[in-house]
């Protein structure tokens, strides 16, 4: 991932790292200020996780620990705005 100090420009949504095992960090990224949600669900569709709140223009990091939780794909889908996107994570035990 490229870091830099420059201000999103466009939205984007990451996880890193992609198989994880507990954590992993998904970063969503706001080219401007808005209301976000962070929801994270089992390939069943139930919703295992949720991460929300208001931001500046910038980059929203949640980590979320899947301890808990039994190994396999799950999805996590971000809503920002006008702005919703899916994605899929692999938990490996």
């Amino acid at each position: 991932m490229e870091e830099s100090n420059q201000l999103p420009t466009e939205f984007s949504l990451q996880n890193h790292p992609n198989p994880f095992n507990p954590t992993t960090e998904i970063n969503l990224r706001l080219p401007v200020a808005t209301d976000w949600k962070i929801t994270i669900y089992n390939v069943a569709g139930q919703k295992i996780k949720q991460f929300n709140g208001t931001s500046e223009t910038g980059v929203v990091t949640v980590i979320w620990d899947a301890s808990k939780q039994a190994s396999g794909i799950y999805l996590y889908k971000a809503e920002a705005g006008l702005f919703t996107d899916t994605k899929k994570m692999l938990l490996l035990k």
